[in-house]
């Protein structure tokens, strides 16, 4: 716990709520992303007290092609997949719930990543239980290594956001894998998660 209480900071209170109980503060994961055996994956910990909130993993698939979200105890919430298309100048993905079966008739998907070739920022449709779809856009930058969640048609601040994770109280950055992610209340967490796992294939 020492390890991931310096990289958490242990500085922000627990998820959903300010120190003065309030239901309106953000949400401030940190997320670890890892390169082992030629695979891919992350482990997302909660900032206020270090513990796993997420993992994810792509049991030897190509990393580019298929990954699966995960909580603590391995049970897999989102599946995300790339969508083949031959010759097309978009590039898409799609995320369903729990561990999807090749062999079976695949749900709908409960959001698909939409992005043109060159183009840093993608689109995003989010299924919803009414059959109106949500929509958000993202944006990224290599360069200052940030990304960021908006919801569609609006210029207002970002309703998520990732960065490289400094120190607490310092400008100092922790390695090139270890990330800040921001979240603002009423966001499915496993959800955005999700997005930033496309997102990071997307660049």
């Amino acid at each position: 716990m020492g390890f991931i209480s310096r990289l958490s900071g242990g500085v922000a209170p627990p998820i959903g709520r300010s120190r003065g109980g309030s239901l309106l503060s953000p949400t401030r994961l940190t997320v670890w992303r890892t390169l082992l055996f030629n695979s891919r994956g992350y482990t997302v910990y909660d900032d206020s007290d270090g513990r796993i909130v997420f993992r994810v993993d792509n049991y030897a698939h190509n990393w580019r092609e298929e990954a699966f979200l995960m909580d603590p105890h391995g049970h897999v919430l989102l599946t995300v997949r790339r969508c083949k298309k031959m010759l097309s100048m978009l590039e898409s993905w799609e995320a369903y719930k729990g561990e999807k079966n090749g062999c079976r008739a695949a749900p709908p998907p409960v959001f698909k990543a939409t992005k043109a070739l060159g183009n840093p920022s993608c689109t995003i449709s989010v299924a919803a239980t009414d059959g109106e779809h949500q929509h958000y856009k993202m944006h990224w930058s290599r360069r200052h290594e940030w990304t960021k969640l908006y919801r569609a048609n609006t210029s207002l601040s970002p309703v998520a956001e990732v960065r490289r994770k400094c120190r607490s109280s310092t400008p100092v950055m922790l390695g090139k894998d270890v990330f800040s992610l921001c979240l603002q209340p009423g966001l499915d967490q496993a959800m955005v998660m999700a997005m930033i796992m496309i997102i990071d294939v997307m660049k």
